[in-house]
């Protein structure tokens, strides 16, 4: 004898589907898709990816500089955090950039030189902005009043899951 599955549970699976499959893609398609970037540097001028600019040049004056480390297995990151002071603004310029894409991935400014935590992200930050792309070279205003001395790396940070993706310690 054939058992019969009952109307509310195929409404129950209609309903897991509806709502489990966009879930599903919203966390686990950015692990294979890439967002990428390729800004200018600020103002039209190019910069070389990987030689530092002499400072007082057309291109900017290099105020700080790091390099990306992922956060640990899982979260890779790779390349150069550099802040550069062109005109009247300061510019961070991530490039050559790569990192594991996330959801919702930003750029941070935090006073902890090594974070790997949220707590040690949130012992003092600035949210700089959400991150363009996850590969390629990217621009970032900063606000006018930070003040970078107070500020010692660079942070890729997930907001909805807390996760330090990858840390630029950032040096005069």
């Amino acid at each position: 004898m054939r058992r019969r599955i009952p109307k509310w549970a195929w409404g129950m699976v209609a309903v897991l589907v509806i709502v489990g499959v966009p879930i599903a893609w919203y966390l686990g398609s950015p692990l294979f898709i890439n967002r990428v970037v390729d800004e200018s540097f600020p103002g039209g001028v190019p910069a070389a990816s990987a030689d530092p600019m002499p400072p007082g040049t057309a291109q900017g004056t290099v105020l700080a500089r790091g390099t990306f480390a992922g956060a640990d297995d899982f979260h890779k990151g790779e390349g150069t955090a550099t802040v550069y002071r062109v005109g009247g603004e300061v510019v961070l310029r991530l490039d050559p950039f790569r990192v594991t894409n996330g959801p919702d991935l930003y750029v941070i400014l935090t006073r902890h030189a090594a974070p790997r935590t949220r707590a040690d992200v949130m012992t003092g930050y600035i949210e700089v902005a959400r991150l363009k792309g996850n590969v390629g070279s990217q621009n970032y205003t900063l606000p006018a009043e930070t003040n970078l001395a107070d500020y010692r790396a660079v942070v890729i940070y997930c907001k909805p899951f807390h996760v330090v993706f990858a840390v630029a310690p950032l040096a005069p």
